[in-house]
């Protein structure tokens, strides 16, 4: 009988685009699913009632729902250690799989490693965030060698609008970023639609396009003991780091 394989995803309330994005990701996985649990999130922005979003009492409370289905992994499939700090989730995940038992991850985490991995320390940027979020994730990454050369945002605060963001907007930005040739590009918003869109970009560019939906799933087989080689046809991290 094959073993099946559930991911958990820790997901802000408002988002619409990752849970259809992450289904359709692993739908070449019959043995694979995917389980979702929201807490509240509707703002993006560095106001204190924003940033209280993201507390971890409010995590772990979704987390343990998903510890209810027995699933292999928790994710939490969003980007706010980017302006809050990546030690935010290392803190995280280290007390979701203490309460939980469960081994855990994150899509700034998982992108943090692959960064790593590839070597990448030219960084471009495409987010939907205001100018001071954009400015702290910036200043994150800095701290870790890594220079955004190139970056791009839409001013946007409304966590519910990012998933409205059209195609050819987000085409628009990474042609943009990628014209100072970074070493790799990140759509660093899970409630953007760019994972679709990356291998044709990837081919068009030539850079390595980090989508931070896909680094999570990534994260979260490899975690699960399921090889990310057999996502196909999403960007070149699954067949580099299969």
């Amino acid at each position: 009988m094959t073993r099946r394989i559930r991911l958990g995803m820790l997901t802000p309330s408002s988002n619409t685009v990752l849970e259809p994005v992450t289904s359709a990701m692993v739908s070449g996985l019959p043995e694979v699913s995917v389980h979702f649990s929201r807490f509240t999130v509707r703002e993006i922005s560095l106001r204190e009632n924003a940033l209280g979003q993201f507390e971890h009492s409010r995590l772990l409370e979704a987390a343990s729902l998903l510890a209810d289905a027995r699933v292999d992994v928790i994710a939490w499939n969003g980007t706010s250690a980017g302006w809050l700090g990546f030690d935010t989730d290392t803190v995280l995940c280290e007390a979701i799989t203490k309460a939980t038992g469960i081994p855990a991850c994150t899509s700034v985490l998982a992108l943090n490693e692959v960064l790593a991995t590839y070597g990448a320390r030219r960084l471009g940027l495409v987010t939907p965030y205001t100018a001071d979020v954009q400015r702290r994730i910036i200043d994150n990454y800095a701290a870790i060698g890594i220079d955004t050369v190139a970056e791009e945002h839409l001013g946007e605060t409304v966590n519910f609008a990012f998933g409205d963001v059209d195609a050819d907007t987000l085409r628009r930005l990474v042609r943009r970023v990628a014209g100072e040739r970074p070493h790799a590009i990140t759509t660093f918003c899970t409630n953007l639609r760019a994972a679709p869109l990356v291998e044709p970009l990837e081919r068009e560019t030539g850079i390595a396009l980090l989508d931070t939906i896909s680094v999570v799933i990534w994260k979260a087989l490899q975690l699960a003991d399921a090889s990310p080689v057999r996502v196909r046809g999403w960007g070149r991290l699954f067949r580099d780091m299969g």
